[in-house]
């Protein structure tokens, strides 16, 4: 970019200043000849070029040789606002062509016919530079329009094809939107149901495919989500109904609604969706036999990485979990028609089923730094696997059953979360072997002089003897090998380290191939159970001295409102006096202004932990007790933080355990390290 010479600023801005209403005159004039095409009235065309020469004279005028770097940026929206009058590139390079012109022409006339180089030049190269800007402006706002018009494309294909229905209702209760996938869900036509007022159009159309609630009952419009929505301004979930299709058969429909609003808190509208549950409700019929299904916890863990395992382990848990919560609720329907005592202790049965399968879940899933060596019983642990596996080994087209013959029934030192899957992957190796199915035959027996042999036999084709030399070597070159000989690998490593050993070996009869593990038989002496005890002994009843008077004042903290309610119910009818804290700051501050015998703390919250805050208050407070209550695995603690509480409670929580606990305080001169930490698993 040339300097342009002070004379020919001055000149050109002169021009500006004595001819500008001339120039824009003649430059409209000049640019609705170029651009006959465009549609554009004439005030909307002179006006926004004078402002763009008035703020080039001004620019020449203020800024001298600075004019030809900074107009550019006063044209730049030029550009989309020439975008929206529907020009084109090439009328954008016309128009500005015409300024070029239009200014040499006053120019020329002005000084009798002749034009400066210097002017020329500095003509020349503010239009270069005006139209590469306003053309880049241009270029982005047609950028952003393709974007927005492939994005409005897909999501129209989205909406066409995707299972779930979705329907838009205005605040008048009239349907301005529905998605194809409501019209085949209801079985009508979509004329039916878009444009429909509720209290006029939407009564046949629900007559027409005989919508009824899954009880029987009628379905009216006035249970319609969206109105329901309408009416309380705020969400609705979960609506179940039952219309007739076409064809004859049923269909169940899960709805739900939720308020749009728009910035100022004003309802704009609900957005409905439908979604087919046919299939979740035939299901449902069969809940007693819905524990069983809890069991499809756990997805492929051989041949993949433990992160993928881990992912369709969290899958499964949760469509174990949902059936739990399945068998709560309708136990709680039952309870709310009609008290019977076997109502409760279902559900408290419920509940404990629920809380082992998170505990289980839990040591499987826990990232470990270390391994924490105990006393594993054998066969308990094989059937926790095996529920762990089951779902996995079972639901396939061609299951794969599990005889256990166990004879194991005492322990061997190891790490119980890993032995556990251990096992598992294990059963799931197996498993990948028996393509058409059959039964896996784990057995467990003494062997020796206090050695454990736990054996898995398949049923697949046996290994050839080349293959079972490598099977533990992970670098394998094999296609789908290399992860299955790395998981062996490391398996066996993880075995060795536990003073045992694992091999794969044929069957004698030739009917398959068996997992082989042997451990040393745990031994209970002083010295093992020092060196295998990774926390202090948990608090027992009676453990800590008891006091004339027992804990009476108790401080709650969590941030989950209903779960501090809920503790406090619960102990308020024990007889304890207690407070509630949502936040950590909040039960500081009650603390300081009340004297509490004890306090149980949330393990997560936003602001604090609950080991942050036990610190905290040991330090105001070194007799109270104090316990931590979560449903999270408490073993990536460090030593220290379990040092500050006298218990951890899981979740969901023995009321009975808490009580007891409750009870207990220590004297008067014992300080909190002296009680040592809890065990996780109280």
């Amino acid at each position: 970019m040339s300097v342009p010479s002070d004379t020919a600023i001055t000149a050109l801005s002169g021009l500006l200043s004595d001819e500008g209403e001339r120039i824009t005159r003649l430059w409209a004039k000049r640019l609705r000849a170029e651009t006959y095409e465009v549609e554009v009235p004439g005030r909307d065309l002179r006006a926004p070029l004078r402002h763009l020469l008035d703020e080039l004279a001004r620019l020449l005028r203020d800024r001298g040789e600075d004019a030809v770097r900074l107009w550019p940026e006063v044209v730049r929206s030029h550009g989309a606002y020439r975008y929206d009058q529907n020009f084109e590139p090439e009328d954008l390079t016309r128009e500005f062509k015409s300024l070029q012109e239009v200014l040499l022409y006053v120019y020329s006339r002005r000084n009798g016919g002749v034009i400066d180089s210097d002017v020329a030049e500095l003509v020349s190269e503010l239009i270069w530079e005006a139209d590469a800007s306003a053309q880049a402006s241009y270029a982005r706002v047609l950028k952003t329009e393709e974007v927005r018009f492939r994005e409005a494309a897909v999501m129209e294909s989205v909406l066409n094809h995707v299972e779930v229905g979705i329907l838009l209702a205005e605040t008048d209760g009239m349907v301005s939107f529905a998605s194809p996938p409501v019209s085949r869900l209801m079985g009508v036509p979509m004329r039916a149901v878009v444009g429909a007022r509720a209290a006029g159009s939407l009564a046949p159309v629900l007559t027409q495919v005989n919508a009824r609630h899954p009880t029987g009952e009628p379905f009216r419009v006035q249970d319609m989500p969206f109105l329901r929505s309408l009416r309380e301004k705020g969400p609705v979930r979960g609506v179940m109904m039952v219309v007739e299709r076409p064809g004859g058969s049923d269909a169940t429909l899960e709805m739900s609604a939720t308020p749009v609003w728009e910035e100022d808190h004003v309802l704009a509208g609900v957005i409905q969706t439908f979604s087919d549950r046919t299939e979740a409700a035939v299901k449902t019929k069969a809940l007693e036999n819905a524990h069983e299904e809890v069991r499809r916890l756990q997805g492929q863990l051989l041949r993949r990485t433990r992160q993928q395992a881990l992912g369709q382990l969290a899958s499964g848990a949760a469509h174990a979990l949902n059936n739990f919560l399945n068998v709560l609720r309708l136990r709680i329907t039952l309870l709310q028609r009609e008290y019977k005592p076997e109502h409760v202790e279902a559900l408290d049965k419920t509940v404990r089923q629920i809380g082992e399968l998170v505990a289980r879940l839990q040591e499987f899933s826990v990232q470990r730094t270390e391994e924490l060596l105990a006393e594993v019983p054998v066969d308990q642990t094989v059937r926790e696997a095996l529920e762990l596996a089951r779902g996995e080994l079972e639901q396939r087209e061609h299951p794969v059953h599990t005889e256990l013959d166990l004879g194991f029934p005492w322990g061997v030192k190891a790490d119980a979360g890993f032995f556990r899957e251990l096992i598992v992957n294990l059963l799931l190796s197996a498993r990948d072997r028996m393509d058409g199915g059959g039964t896996l035959l784990v057995r467990t027996r003494p062997e020796g002089d206090g050695w454990l042999a736990l054996r898995i036999d398949d049923g697949g084709s046996p290994y050839a003897v080349e293959e079972l030399a490598r099977l533990f070597d992970p670098l394998r070159r094999d296609p789908g090998a290399p992860q299955f000989s790395l998981f062996l690998a490391v398996a066996r490593t993880q075995v060795q380290r536990w003073g045992g050993e694992l091999t794969v070996e044929n069957r004698p009869d030739g009917s398959g191939a068996s997992f082989a593990v042997r451990l040393p038989r745990f031994r209970d002496t002083a010295e093992d159970v020092e060196a295998l005890s990774p926390l202090p002994p948990q608090l027992a009843p009676g453990g800590v001295p008891h006091l004339k008077r027992p804990a009476r004042r108790v401080l709650v903290v969590d941030d989950d409102l209903d779960n501090a309610r809920m503790m406090a119910e619960v102990l308020g009818e024990e007889g304890y006096d207690v407070q509630v804290a949502h936040s950590p700051e909040v039960a500081l501050r009650i603390w300081e202004k009340h004297a509490f015998d004890a306090a149980l703390l949330d393990a997560v919250m936003p602001e604090m932990t609950g080991w942050e805050l036990a610190r905290e208050l040991r330090q105001r407070s070194p007799q109270a007790l104090l316990a931590i209550v979560t449903g999270a695995d408490v073993r990536g603690q460090n030593r220290a933080s379990l040092a500050l509480v006298d218990a951890v409670f899981r979740k969901p929580i023995d009321v009975g355990a808490l009580d007891e606990f409750l009870t207990q305080t220590r004297s008067e001169d014992e300080p909190a390290e002296g009680l040592g930490a809890p065990d996780p698993a109280h």
